[in-house]
């Protein structure tokens, strides 16, 4: 799909598609009164018989609207103008993209990228425009034998814009939304990919491609090097799988000088059954996902490199198979990780910890400015939040906030929960340094609790995305969350946030 911006009237818009907004109850944008105006009243005298209310969700499709020079019209209903708020606006954008992806639209003008949105700016309102008129139209369809074909879909897009002096704000937004959908793209694919294809060794090949396409530095550190680094604990969770551990360590400099890095690790479980802790039958096939974290971070290391910005980012994966198998932990063994911390195993189902802090402790070695830790870790955390918001836990207050309005802003929201003291209590073990469970209560913050104890040098901040990840049921996929909630956090960091 092909993107553009531009400023003018929508009644001298030429090609295929048109679109405007309705406002409950059939009131007309500024953008759908000029073209009523210059059809002599032809839309609102449809409005008036009742073919359009404007209730969010609904859509109106009209040819050779008179006065006009495009094809058709599409009104999209916005719902409550008073109500019309960042939800709407996205859902909005999503119908009318979806509507014209299946109504053999070849091009389109968006006027919708014209209404105000509180707060926001223009750039704010084309970003979000292009990343969700390509998640609207994303496919997983790699292991179709029969793939869905649409019979003309949408290859143009242009988005309005009211005045020409903010067509360069608008231009780089755009390119801005479009890397980022391309980074959430590729986190839904990785998610999406079965676990006999999406290994570890597979996510290490995708890394070394990213690096090539970007020229980046990627390093892979196989089991024998994890070993001599004291990975132990990480290790552990690999050894009842024939596949073998990936460590994938990406670098992206975009700014010369001494200017320390943000670290971002993703945990890369590419299946997890639990390990000896088996995990009942029932929906084990999504455990798949437990290395959205992974493909989130590599996301967003594709967007930060598509769009060059001025920072310096690093993307470590501990990439393992969580499987049963002769070899494998068992509940009671203890393993000493590589900041020599050990751990009594007692749940070999709360794995992702296990290879993240050895992760965590790894990261040291680039004194970070900040490290963002993204996983699937703990099912506490659906329970919590659902599938709305996101976990977020943090050793800086500064970097919760941060990544908090970074969420605001695009849309990706995550809620920060508490990192005391007391509940680190629940880690206590009779025979190592900590458990690596803390029981049913605070599942999620005690999680955290345990990987604290490994980001004592640096400020931290822990994404628990085992809820926003991907969905289940009918709509069943990998969402690429929290690809723009990080992709925002950096570029605010870089100065290219309008």
């Amino acid at each position: 799909m092909e993107f553009s911006t531009k400023s003018g009237s929508p009644e001298k818009q030429r090609g295929g598609s048109v679109v405007v907004g309705v406002f409950e109850s059939r009131k007309l944008t500024l953008a759908a009164e000029l073209l009523d105006k210059a059809s002599q009243s032809y839309i609102s005298d449809i409005i008036r018989r009742g073919d359009m209310e404007g209730k969010a969700g609904t859509t109106l499709l009209l040819h050779h609207v008179p006065g006009t020079l495009c094809d058709r019209v599409l009104l999209v209903g916005l719902g409550k103008e008073r109500e019309f708020r960042e939800r709407e606006y996205g859902a909005a954008i999503r119908t009318a993209i979806k509507t014209l992806n299946e109504t053999g639209a070849f091009d389109a003008t968006f006027f919708l990228t014209e209404l105000a949105v509180r707060k926001h700016s223009t750039a704010w309102r084309v970003r979000q425009a292009a990343l969700i008129a390509l998640d609207a139209t994303y496919r997983f369809d790699r292991f179709k034998s029969k793939k869905e074909e649409i019979r003309r879909p949408l290859k143009k897009v242009t988005f309005a814009v009211e005045r020409r002096n903010e067509l360069a704000q608008a231009e780089e937004a755009l390119v801005q939304g479009h890397a980022i959908a391309e980074g959430m793209a590729l986190a839904r694919t990785l998610g999406n990919l079965p676990g006999n294809v999406c290994t570890p060794t597979y996510l290490a090949e995708q890394a070394i491609e990213l690096a090539t396409e970007f020229k980046l530095d990627c390093q892979i550190l196989e089991r024998e090097e994890m070993a001599k680094l004291g990975m132990n604990s990480l290790l552990s969770v690999a050894r009842g799988s024939h596949q073998p551990p990936k460590f994938i360590v990406l670098q992206y400099r975009g700014k010369k000088g001494s200017d320390k890095p943000v670290v971002l690790v993703g945990k890369g479980i590419t299946f997890d059954t639990g390990g000896i802790s088996l995990k009942p039958g029932p929906e084990m096939d999504e455990m798949k996902f437990d290395m959205c974290g992974a493909a989130s971070v590599l996301g967003t290391l594709k967007a930060v490199a598509r769009m060059m910005l001025p920072i310096n980012l690093i993307v470590v994966v501990p990439a393992v198979e969580n499987m049963p198998g002769g070899n494998a932990s068992r509940p009671g063994d203890i393993v000493t990780s590589m900041s020599g911390q050990t751990i009594e195993i007692l749940n070999t189902d709360a794995e992702g910890r296990l290879i993240l802090c050895d992760a965590l402790t790894y990261v040291e070695r680039f004194e970070p400015q900040a490290v963002v830790d993204v996983a699937t870790l703990t099912g506490a955390c659906v329970i919590a939040l659902g599938g709305v918001a996101s976990g977020l836990l943090s050793n800086s207050d500064a970097l919760a906030r941060d990544l908090l309005h970074a969420g605001e802003d695009a849309a990706d929201r995550a809620w920060q929960m508490p990192l005391w003291e007391e509940y680190q209590e629940q880690l206590r073990s009779n025979f190592a340094d900590m458990a690596n469970i803390g029981g049913r209560a605070a599942g999620t913050i005690t999680a955290a609790c345990f990987l604290s104890r490994y980001t004592k040098k640096y400020d931290w901040a822990h994404l628990d995305i085992a809820g926003t990840a991907w969905l289940s049921g009918k709509e069943k996929g990998a969402t690429g969350r929290p690809v723009p909630l990080l992709t925002h956090y950096l570029l605010k960091l870089a100065g290219k946030l309008n």
